[in-house]
């Protein structure tokens, strides 16, 4: 027996020892295809639920949690958290409040919080708990991120949702294993991962095995085609990403022109030189549109939030001084309506929330998170979008290093994504069969 067989036996099947549910017990709100992750995520208790953004992971997580647990807990990030509140009442007809300690959980029942209140829950007093938008186990320190693990890991019955995670991502992966009791992250990392110069990077022939074992309790899905069903109203009208480059003008010493960035304190710089010219761009676009068209203008510095809000009255600048309630009312207020520009940072507003409302966004600059990028896009680009959305990306000519970085990032996740969602189709196909 060689190792990595040794290390897939301590590696099982995810044991299934949930509840036996069909698709009759499931609300008949949700789609047929949302009722069969529903009733699988049920059984396997607990389960991860890959889906992409728009794809109705929140009415999914509230069936779970009312079909699981007498007592069931949903963590959200704090400006989801009254949107997830929302559309169990008007959605499914569920009570299901914010609180924020244990005191207020009354008894039996579904009950949402924040990630910043979970240490003020008894986990004895819960018997599910889900993790909405899982992957801050992954942006989130060390220290944190194994606090929530340990917290909960009594329940038990767990979920998590996010987006589809990267198949080679060993934080994403690993963290989401590990809060639901499936594997240790020293585990998992032995199993089907080397650590070289460059990280931790997944074994070529592990591949297959690891995403084998990951489908006994894992899901992923992009579009309900890939379980087989019908992807009418999922085909979206479209989404255009424009370009717009602005000419930084920076002497580099030791150069004739300037060509690079020059790691962290060259980007800086760039940022730096050409942020009046690209807020400006910013607020040309938006003033150039139908004056009742709302636009979401992503900023990666404080100093570009704020000269925006400066040249566009009476946009709303949700940053990172406002308390977490100033920040869900005002990220809220957007979705209601309350007025048109909201401007902010895709650290606070890139997951969860629910913008098809708006169609067009600008990038006043780029990091090179392609996740934050993607999850940004998606607030607005996904299903109940009406209208073609236009994303505009305003970078100096310094910045195309970045910007092919992200696109680089985009074409491997692409790939990634979809060698997973089809091979856990041919496992659960496999099951099926035998069954």
């Amino acid at each position: 027996m060689s190792y990595l067989d040794f290390l897939e036996t301590k590696l099982a099947a995810a044991p299934v020892e949930g509840h036996d549910h069909t698709s009759d017990d499931v609300h008949d709100f949700l789609f047929d295809w949302q009722k069969e992750i529903v009733t699988w995520a049920t059984k396997v208790g607990r389960a991860a639920i890959w889906a992409d953004t728009g794809l109705g992971k929140t009415v999914m997580m509230l069936e779970w949690a009312r079909l699981t647990g007498s007592t069931a807990l949903i963590v959200a990030p704090l400006a989801v958290c009254q949107q997830t509140s929302r559309e169990a009442k008007n959605r499914l007809g569920i009570n299901a409040p914010y609180v924020r300690d244990q005191s207020d959980v009354t008894g039996p029942g579904i009950w949402i919080t924040s990630y910043e209140m979970i240490e003020h829950f008894d986990p004895s007093q819960l018997d599910a708990v889900a993790l909405d938008e899982a992957s801050i186990l992954k942006n989130s320190s060390g220290k944190t991120r194994d606090m929530m693990i340990a917290h909960f890991q009594s329940v038990p019955f767990r979920l998590a949702c996010t987006a589809t995670p990267a198949p080679n991502d060993p934080e994403e992966l690993t963290n989401q294993a590990e809060f639901l009791g499936q594997s240790t992250r020293t585990m998992m990392l032995a199993a089907y991962f080397v650590h070289d110069a460059d990280g931790w990077r997944l074994k070529g022939h592990a591949r297959r095995p690891m995403i084998e074992w990951m489908a006994t309790w894992a899901l992923a899905i992009r579009k309900p085609s890939d379980l087989g069903h019908d992807d009418t109203g999922y085909n979206l009208p479209g989404l255009t990403i424009e370009g717009h480059i602005i000419e930084a003008n920076i002497e580099t010493e030791g150069q004739l022109f300037s060509t690079e960035l020059g790691g962290v304190s060259g980007r800086a710089q760039v940022r730096k030189k050409t942020l009046d010219d690209r807020c400006q761009a910013a607020a040309d676009l938006v003033h150039a549109s139908d004056p009742n068209e709302p636009w979401i203008l992503w900023a990666g510095l404080n100093d570009e939030a704020n000269e925006l809000a400066r040249l566009i009255p009476g946009a709303i600048n949700v940053h990172g001084s406002l308390t977490p309630e100033q920040k869900a009312d005002f990220l809220l207020g957007f979705a209601d309506g309350d007025f048109r520009v909201l401007i902010t940072k895709p650290g606070i507003a890139s997951q969860g929330l629910n913008y098809q409302h708006c169609a067009r966004m600008a990038f006043v600059g780029l990091s090179d998170s392609y996740e934050s990028y993607y999850q940004a896009i998606r607030r607005c680009y996904r299903f109940g979008q009406k209208r073609v959305v236009e994303a505009h990306v305003i970078v100096s000519d310094l910045e195309s290093q970045i910007v092919t970085n992200v696109e680089r990032k985009e074409k491997q996740a692409q790939t990634l994504t979809s060698e997973l969602v089809a091979e856990m189709r041919r496992v659960r196909e496999i099951g099926r069969t035998a069954a």
